[in-house]
């Protein structure tokens, strides 16, 4: 598997040396055979049909190596018997293969769709990636409310209401939320804090509420504001924008000065809206705008989103495992991931024809539940647009370049100084969280070329060391990570396996990590503490402690530290979030949780009728039962958990 990891040098011939050397470490890593993996796919393809579904590779362990679709699963999985027709990347992949599954679906365009489901679920080391690892954010007006909240929203679309996006970022989806609360004058507060609510907050004195929940405003002029939201959000900004005009007019005429002030704040707000658009995108409706470019083995694809005919934001991905794939095909792939998560708007604009297009426009159609159109507009405003995006992707793809190199440079530099072998793929950091040895929690953070791999981040609840032992608490930490890693990869040839191990703490937390390890028969992982120096309130003077006793410095300016340091912060930062979540969890149980049978609504009886846990403990029987909403079943159940001898 030959990647193009951030740090590949920005020079063709340096890209391709480093690519033919990740292929030469991988094909010794695995010991390809390509005789078993060519007979495990002829087993599988004499018993597939001639139908349309979705195949996945999967390796020794049953790991997955890739996900395909095929219009005639028979045909297309035989192809990977002919291997000398095959590229390298795929013959390696085949030489892993000791197993498919199958599904069949009803179309290609099923397929397809259920191809980019599972290439999200299972992230193959021979597709190509869509990396990103936070989801869009969207508007979301509320429904199943007499007076709907405006919201941002993030995640699974499960709540019942209007949604609006995607917003290229949490920042650009905050601030259009607050114009719009300046405009149309919505509650954004909790259900639950809107009815406990007797006098105005603090939203509705600086005009951006109507305040609902003191009946400032009526149910059906609220529900105007909202279908002016709803109007100005789908597209139609310019009848709202008339209709306030309209109605400042008519204020200022009927000398209700007060009323035009606010309404001329409206229009302000929806100006600012529309002013604060960095791209011309009127006249476009619904329409998402991508464009490609490439340099250096890398390839950076920008996006526009345009809802309304307003432009919510841009973003550059960087998706992986490109090499040896087609731009087209790149973008194709990195499209049908994208709007695995994303509704498709009406209109796809890209900069180049893609591989199968009419299947996509099909598929994305079965997905949105109404067509959708992909062109490469040829002349005019799209076109231009589209040029747009285009300079933006060269100019995202340059940026990266540059911190790349940077970031090659660092890691060569720390490869050195920390007197590795060989540059490290995968670096875990490791630190423990605790008060006085209270709710203890381990964590282990990872990180590789390419940045933090959040998606790798494991919390691990302290359970044998003894309270406030540090030492101990780290040594079980790295038993268990390593124990279970003896176990799942052996071989360690799964990529789990680090190429370094750092440790926040100093002497005491290496030799409890080194006898760990040595423990397990594990000799082979490079060991550093980091720890800070003499003069803990110094900045840079961390101490680097080696598992032989040595001791190493650097200097206070130096960007290797810099870099040591934020992955430092990064395992600290996570340990004490999981702390903080361990201690509110157990701060907020309940003895009445260990009691069989007790779900939420008797233990809020049982609460509400005594006051206290301490008080149902100590209650009769008798005064069980009188608990309104408990049975005589459930009160013999909580008396017999409290009474076990009675």
């Amino acid at each position: 598997m030959a990647r193009t990891p951030a740090g590949t040098p920005p020079n063709p011939k340096g890209a391709e040396r480093f690519n033919e050397a990740q292929a030469s470490f991988t094909m010794r890593a695995s010991q390809p055979d390509l005789a078993a993996g060519v007979e495990a796919i002829r087993t599988v393809v004499r018993t597939l049909p001639p139908k349309p579904g979705v195949y996945r590779m999967l390796d020794g362990r049953g790991e997955v190596l890739y996900v395909g679709k095929a219009r005639a699963l028979k045909n297309r999985v035989a192809n990977y018997c002919q291997v000398a027709a095959l590229p390298s990347r795929l013959q390696r992949m085949v030489a892993q293969t000791r197993g498919l599954e199958i599904v069949t679906t009803n179309s290609e365009a099923e397929a397809l769709l259920l191809e980019a489901q599972l290439i999200k679920r299972f992230r193959p080391p021979y597709n190509v990636l869509l990396r990103d690892d936070k989801s869009f954010p969207f508007i979301l007006l509320r429904a199943g409310h007499d007076f709907p909240r405006i919201m941002k929203h993030r995640g699974a679309r499960k709540a019942v209401g209007d949604y609006y996006g995607p917003f290229a970022s949490a920042g650009s989806v905050n601030v259009t939320i607050n114009a719009l609360q300046k405009l149309f004058l919505l509650r954004s507060c909790t259900d639950s804090f809107f009815s406990r609510r007797d006098r105005p907050c603090l939203l509705y004195q600086i005009k951006r509420c109507s305040a609902p929940c003191v009946q400032r405003i009526d149910q059906a002029g609220y529900d105007e504001l909202v279908r002016e939201a709803k109007d100005f959000l789908g597209g139609k900004s310019g009848a709202v924008q008339k209709k306030i005009e309209t109605q400042m007019a008519a204020a200022a005429e009927a000398l209700d000065f007060e009323s035009a002030a606010l309404l001329r704040d409206r229009l302000r707000a929806a100006t600012f809206i529309q002013g604060s658009q960095a791209i011309n995108a009127e006249g476009l409706g619904d329409a998402d705008v991508f464009a490609l470019a490439s340099k250096g083995g890398q390839i950076a694809i920008q996006g526009f989103f345009v809802r309304g005919g307003q432009n919510w934001g841009h973003r550059a991905f960087f998706p992986s495992h490109t090499a040896g794939v087609a731009e087209d095909e790149v973008l194709a792939r990195v499209l049908a991931q994208f709007y695995e998560e994303v509704p498709p708007p009406r209109t796809v604009l890209i900069d180049r024809p893609l591989p199968e297009q009419a299947l996509l426009e099909e598929a994305l159609g079965t997905a949105a539940g109404r067509k959708v159109a992909i062109s490469v507009p040829q002349r005019g405003d799209r076109r231009r647009l589209l040029e747009q995006a285009r300079r933006n992707a060269a100019e995202a793809l340059d940026r990266r370049l540059a911190e790349s190199g940077t970031q090659a440079v660092i890691w060569r530099e720390l490869t050195e100084f920390l007197e590795l072998a060989e540059e490290p793929r995968r670096i875990e950091v490791y630190d423990n969280s605790h008060i006085q040895g209270d709710k203890a929690v381990g964590a282990m953070i990872v990180a590789g070329p390419e940045g933090l791999l959040k998606n790798q981040y494991r919390k691990f609840n302290i359970k044998s060391a003894q309270s406030n032992d540090d030492f101990g608490m780290m040594r079980e930490v790295l038993q268990r990570r390593f124990a279970r890693a003896q176990e799942e990869d052996p071989d360690r040839d799964g990529g789990a396996w680090p190429d370094l191990v750092l440790i926040d703490g100093g002497k005491g937390q290496m030799s409890a990590v080194r006898d760990a390890l040595e423990e397990l028969g594990i000799e082979d992982v490079p060991l550093i503490a980091i720890a800070k120096g003499p003069h803990h309130g110094r900045e840079g003077r961390e101490v680097f402690h080696f598992p032989d006793g040595r001791e190493k410095m650097l200097p206070v300016n130096s960007p290797v530290l810099f870099h040591l340091q934020r992955l430092r912060d990064e395992v600290h930062r996570f340990a004490i979030g999981a702390h903080r979540a361990k201690r509110s969890r157990a701060i907020s149980a309940s003895p009445l949780d260990e009691i069989p049978g007790i779900g939420p609504a008797r233990k809020r009886a049982l609460l509400l009728h005594f006051g206290t846990a301490g008080k149902v403990r100590a209650a009769s029987l008798e005064d069980l039962q009188r608990a309104p909403g408990v049975s005589a079943t459930v009160a013999q159940a909580v008396y017999d958990f409290y009474h076990p001898s009675s």
